[in-house]
């Protein structure tokens, strides 16, 4: 029974010799000079670099290296565990930081240092509740939804999580990412199972085996996905008629790329995203410390809604969200924590993914192969 709720630079390489010979007697020189930071790549990480890093980079000197990655924790470890750490940085999903904290491969933050709000908030004030842990605080809230192509969509259109589900009312295949996380949910919510409830359904094996039921019924339609840049290019390719997706690489692809895309909310599951982790053992703790705590201004996290539909977890942040850089749309519609778009929206509980993530990606890998 589940248990209850309880990229990196290369080696500086230079075409002078010279200069490499230079800096293999002075061991510190690049260490204040460059971090490597990694993150999801896509629109995503461009919306990071565009909102805190280069900013990071004009205040400090210190370049950003960024690298991409599609989550987990093995590359971490491994770094870890074989005392070569390389990257410093590492934007990593909530129930993630949360066991590798425990594993002691990241380090643990003082949210007392991080830095105040707008008006001097102290920093345990201005977060929301329930984003701020000793392994770093979340800074976005980002949504796992589902989306449509209308181009390949006639008549009544799909508008709830028990639609997505449907084959009868909407033939068609439907990607999903391949992780338990998320699916779980959607399948429960699609089955009948109250918001406030799915986690306490999900705490018992018959919770379990009714998602997996759930799941069942679409499994022989479904496309798999790994990464967040693929959904948007299957809608648009007419692969799937429907895919679960990231809600801001859908709303990139709408209003950066005009396709005519539907995001539909109901059922969505928000996400506390976005602890920037500090590898253990990095030799560059100092800049990477600098770089956290710039990330995690106000500000800085205000910036990113300039560039992609991801809500700031920080209230002195929340009231700067405007306009899109590009396009000058009204961000404040297209945040998953909109009102409007909160009205069947399930939070998700990193605490219990935490406690589960294991066990459920096991039974989630042998569900997939029978």
């Amino acid at each position: 029974m589940p248990k209850s709720k309880a990229a990196s630079s290369a080696n500086a390489t230079t075409p002078c010799r010279l200069t490499v010979l230079l800096l293999a007697f002075l061991p510190g020189a690049l260490a204040a000079e460059s971090i490597t930071v990694v993150s999801w790549g896509g629109s995503y990480a461009r919306a990071c670099v565009e909102a805190y890093h280069k900013a990071f980079t004009a205040e400090t000197g210190i370049e950003v290296l960024l690298e991409d990655y599609n989550g987990g924790l093995a590359q971490v470890r491994a770094q870890v565990d074989a005392g070569a750490v390389h990257w410093d940085i590492v934007d990593l999903e909530m129930p993630d930081a949360n066991l590798a904290c425990d594993e002691g491969i990241i380090e643990p933050v003082d949210s007392a240092l991080l830095p105040p709000g707008l008006s001097g908030e102290a920093p345990a004030e201005d977060y929301l509740p329930g984003v701020v842990s000793e392994c770093g605080p979340g800074m976005l809230y980002s949504s796992t939804i589902y989306a449509y192509n209308t181009r390949y969509i006639e008549g009544p259109q799909p508008a709830t999580i028990e639609d997505f589900f449907d084959l009868q009312k909407f033939p068609g295949r439907r990607g999903m990412r391949r992780t338990p996380t998320a699916n779980l949910e959607f399948a429960l919510l699609a089955d009948g199972v109250p918001r406030e409830q799915v986690y306490a359904v999900l705490d018992t094996d018959a919770g379990v085996e009714r998602a997996f039921r759930k799941l069942d019924s679409i499994k022989d339609q479904v496309v798999w996905w790994e990464a967040g840049a693929q959904p948007p290019q299957m809608l648009a390719d007419g692969e799937v008629l429907m895919s679960t997706a990231y809600n801001g690489r859908i709303f990139n692809a709408q209003v950066l790329e005009k396709q005519p895309f539907v995001i539909v909310w109901d059922g969505q599951v928000l996400t506390t995203g976005g602890p920037l982790a500090i590898v253990s053992g990095t030799p560059r703790l100092e800049a990477a410390q600098r770089f956290m705590r710039f990330a995690n201004r106000p500000t800085s996290i205000a910036n990113v809604a300039k560039y992609i539909s991801y809500s700031p977890t920080r209230r002195s942040a929340a009231g700067l969200v405007g306009e899109h850089s590009e396009t000058g749309i009204d961000m404040a519609p297209h945040m998953p924590t909109a009102p409007e778009n909160m009205k069947r929206a399930l939070q998700n509980d990193w605490r219990w993914w935490s406690d589960n993530r294991d066990e459920m990606n096991e039974r989630f890998s042998a569900w997939l192969v029978r």
